[in-house]
C-alpha cells in the first residue's frame, strides 16, 4: 500500500513533505512519482491550488520540489539558502505571471488572481509562489523535523512542543514503541 501524503501545513511544506520514508524504513517514497499520483495530491490542495489543467512535467516539478526543500532546510537552521537554489525559485514564479481577471458577481466587481502560462510553469509558479510565503516569514526558522523513528517530514508546530508530523501516525508509532518496551518481558 502506498502511503497517503499528509497535508495541512503551508504549501511549500506539504510540497517538500511528498518525499518521505519508506515505511520499512529502507530508503525513500516519492508520492509524486507518477501523474496519477501527482492528480491526487492536487485534489487533496485544490483549496489552495484550485482545479488541476493539463498534464504537469514530473520532472520539472521534482526538480522544483528539490529546490524548495533545499531553500527550507537552510532557512529554518537561520543559513542563506544557495544562490541557484533563490534563482531557480524566481525564475519558476516569473515564468507564469499572474494577473487579476475582473467580473462582476451580480453585486460587485470581484477579482480573481490567474496565471498565464501553460499547466507546468502555471503550478510551478504557484508552489514557487507558497515557497516565497514561507521562506520569507520568521517562522520558517520554526519548521521542525519529525521525531519519528525515520520519519523525514517536516512541520511548522502551533504549539511548542509537537515532536511530530502527526500525532495519530509518528505519535502513535513512537507510544506504542515505548509501551512494547516497558511490558516486553512481562506477560
Amino acid at each position: 500500500m502506498d502511503p497517503a501524503p499528509l497535508v495541512g501545513e503551508p504549501l511549500a511544506l506539504d510540497l517538500v513533505n511528498t518525499v518521505t520514508g519508506d515505511p520499512d524504513g529502507d530508503g525513500t517514497v516519492d508520492l509524486l512519482a507518477t501523474h496519477d499520483a501527482l492528480r491526487s495530491w492536487l485534489h487533496l490542495q485544490s483549496d489552495r491550488l484550485g482545479a488541476a489543467t493539463g498534464e504537469v512535467d514530473l520532472a520539472a516539478l521534482h526538480a522544483l520540489r528539490a529546490h524548495v526543500a533545499d531553500a527550507v532546510e537552510h532557512a529554518r537552521r537561520g543559513e542563506a539558502p544557495p544562490g541557484p537554489v533563490l534563482r531557480a525559485l524566481t525564475a519558476a514564479g516569473r515564468a507564469a505571471p499572474a494577473y487579476f481577471e475582473l467580473a462582476h458577481d451580480g453585486n460587485a466587481v470581484v477579482a480573481q488572481v490567474r496565471r498565464s502560462g501553460d499547466p507546468t510553469r502555471d503550478l510551478l509558479a504557484r508552489l514557487a509562489e507558497a515557497a516565497v510565503d514561507l521562506l520569507t516569514d520568521p517562522a520558517v526558522r520554526s519548521v521542525r523535523a519529525c521525531e519519528g523513528p525515520g520519519c523525514r517530514l517536516l512541520f511548522l508546530p502551533a504549539h511548542p512542543r509537537r515532536r511530530w508530523c502527526s500525532p495519530a501516525l509518528c505519535g502513535n508509532r513512537v507510544r506504542v514503541a515505548r509501551y512494547y518496551q516497558r511490558h516486553k518481558g512481562g506477560t
